[in-house]
C-alpha cells in the first residue's frame, strides 16, 4: 500500500522509546537505486511527470512520475515485462527518500499493479510518448546541465521484431545489414555530446521500411538542440545538399558528412588529391596505413534543383588514402575554417552514436518487446532510452565518474555488490532511515524492555 510519511528522526526516536514502532526494514545498496536518488536530488524525476499531461480522470492516487519511474526502473534493471513494472523497486530506504514509505499490507504486495499501467497507456498514443521524450529532454534536461552540446551525432537504427509475427502494428519490412529481410521499426536519434558523455536529446521513430532521411529531416530541421555555431554529424544516408543549405544558412550549423562514390563532388575531389599529392599521416594512429590531404572550394561540384530557395553553400573536404587498400575516401564540412586533420577527427567522432545502438541492444534490451501494440512498443522504447539517459547523466555526477567507460548491465553483473547499510523505521505518518551503525548503538542505548520490543519486530518481519 502507497503512504504518504514525513520524515522527522526526532519524533521517531521518542516514538521508539515509548514502543510505537510500526515496521523495521533492512535495506541494501543498489547502483539502479542510487542512480534514481541521483535524479531525485537534481530535480529529474519529478518533471518525469510534469513534463506530460496527466490524462487520468480517475484512478489518479497513484503520482504520474511515480509510474513512469517504476517503468524505467524495470528497464534500467533488464526487465522487460511489464509485469515486472510494479516491483521494480523494492528497497525501502529508496522509497521512503523519494517521499513514499511504500510498505506493503495484507491486500495489496505493491504500490499499483500491472493494470494500472495498461490503464494509463490507453490515454496515450504513439505521438505523445515521443513528444513526451523530447519535451523531458529539451526542457527539462537540457535547461538545466551545465554544459549544452554543441556537437551532434545523427543516426537511424533498425529496431527488429518476429519476422514470422504480422501483428506488430505499424510494422514492416525491409532488408537489414546483412541483406537479410527483417520485420520492424526505426529509431531516429539525435545524440548531443558532452565532456563525459553524451545525451540522446531528440528522436523520431518510425516503420522500417522508410528512408533514414525522410524519418529524421523534420527533427534536424525544427530541433530546438541546435544553436548558431553548433556542428551536425551524418553518415552517408543523410547526404542532402538541400538540408546541408538550410542547417548553414538558416540555422547556422555546420555540417560533416562522408561523400557518396558516385557523387562529382567525390571524383573531383579524390582527383584534385591525386594532383595535389601532398599527403600527412592520418592523425588517428591506429590508421597507419592512411594518409590525409585538404581540398577546398568544392561547391560547384555539387548544385541543387534551380527551385531550391537557399543558395548553396561552399565546403571543404579532407580526402583520406587508405595505401593498404588503394582506397580513397572524402570527408566535406562546411566549416571553411577547418584543416583536413580537424575535419577527420571531428567525423570519427560519430561512432560514439553507433554504440549507444549496440548497448541499447545488446544490454539494454531495447527490441526485447512483449506486445505488438504500438503504443506499449513505443513506451518500452522511451521507458529504456530515459533508464540510459539517466545513466549518462550520473556518469557526469562526483559518484559516477568512476563508471565512465562502463555499461550499466556489465556494472550489475560483474562489479557492482549489494550490501546492508539502512535501517528504516517507521511509525504511522512518519519514518526515519538509520546507518546500520547508528541502528545498533540506538538498540544498544535503549532499556530492556524497548530492546526487546525492537527485536521483536525484527523477528516478526523475519529480518532477525
Amino acid at each position: 500500500m502507497l503512504t504518504l510519511c514525513k520524515q522527522n528522526k526526532n519524533i521517531m526516536l521518542n516514538k521508539i522509546k515509548n514502543k510505537l514502532l510500526d515496521n523495521i526494514l533492512m535495506c541494501n545498496v543498489n547502483l539502479i537505486d542510487e542512480i534514481l536518488l541521483s535524479m531525485s536530488k537534481e530535480g529529474f524525476i519529478d518533471h518525469l511527470g510534469n513534463s506530460i499531461e496527466d490524462k487520468r480522470q480517475y484512478n489518479s492516487i497513484v503520482p504520474l512520475s511515480l509510474i513512469i519511474l517504476f517503468s524505467v526502473a524495470s528497464k534500467m534493471k533488464n526487465k522487460p515485462s511489464m509485469t515486472d513494472i510494479p516491483f521494480a523497486i523494492k528497497n525501502s530506504s529508496t522509497l521512503a527518500k523519494l517521499g513514499y514509505s511504500g510498505l506493503k499490507s495484507k491486500h495489496r504486495e505493491t504500490i499499483f499493479n500491472e493494470g494500472t499501467i495498461r490503464f494509463l497507456l490507453k490515454k496515450y498514443n504513439h505521438d505523445d510518448l515521443i513528444k513526451y521524450y523530447n519535451s523531458y529532454v529539451q526542457n527539462k534536461i537540457l535547461n538545466a546541465i551545465n554544459q549544452k552540446p554543441i556537437i551532434h551525432l545523427l543516426d537511424c537504427t533498425k529496431i527488429a521484431v518476429n519476422y514470422e509475427n504480422t501483428n506488430y502494428e505499424n510494422s514492416t519490412i525491409a532488408l537489414d545489414r546483412k541483406g537479410e529481410s527483417m520485420r520492424g521499426y526505426k529509431l531516429a536519434t539525435l545524440r548531443g555530446l558532452t565532456e563525459e558523455t553524451g545525451i540522446i536529446e531528440d528522436i523520431r521513430l518510425g516503420t522500417v521500411s522508410t528512408h533514414d532521411l525522410k524519418l529524421s529531416e523534420e527533427m534536424i530541421r525544427t530541433s530546438p538542440c541546435f544553436k548558431s555555431g553548433d556542428v551536425l554529424i551524418n553518415d552517408r544516408g543523410f547526404i542532402s545538399r538541400e538540408l546541408i543549405n538550410y542547417m548553414k544558412v538558416v540555422r547556422g550549423v555546420n555540417t560533416y558528412v562522408p561523400l557518396k562514390r558516385n557523387m562529382e563532388a567525390y571524383t573531383t575531389a579524390i582527383e584534385a588529391a591525386k594532383i595535389k599529392n601532398e599527403w600527412t599521416p592520418h592523425p588517428n594512429r591506429k590508421r597507419k596505413t592512411s594518409v590525409i590531404t585538404f581540398i577546398d572550394n568544392l561547391k560547384e561540384y555539387w548544385v541543387t534543383r534551380a527551385e531550391d530557395e537557399y543558395e548553396d553553400v561552399d565546403f571543404n573536404a579532407c580526402v583520406v588514402w587508405d595505401k593498404a587498400t588503394d582506397e580513397y575516401f572524402a570527408f566535406i564540412t562546411t566549416d571553411l575554417t577547418k584543416s583536413a586533420e580537424e575535419i577527420v577527427r571531428m567525423y570519427e567522432l560519430r561512432p560514439e552514436i553507433e554504440e549507444d545502438y549496440r548497448q541499447l541492444k545488446d544490454f539494454w534490451k531495447l527490441e526485447d518487446f512483449k506486445s505488438t501494440k504500438y503504443d506499449v512498443i513505443t513506451y518500452h522504447i522511451i521507458c529504456v532510452l530515459f533508464g540510459y539517459l539517466f545513466y549518462q547523466l550520473y556518469l557526469s555526477t562526483d559518484s559516477g565518474r568512476k563508471y565512465i567507460g562502463k555499461s550499466l548491465p556489465c556494472l550489475l553483473k560483474n562489479e557492482y555488490r549489494n550490501e546492508i547499510n539502512e535501517v528504516l523505521l517507521q511509525s504511522g505518518e512518519y519514518f526515519c532511515i538509520l546507518d546500520i551503525h547508528d541502528f545498533f548503538e540506538l538498540l544498544l542505548e535503549q532499556e530492556n524492555e524497548v530492546r526487546e520490543f525492537i527485536l521483536g519486530k525484527f523477528k516478526k518481519a523475519n529480518i532477525a
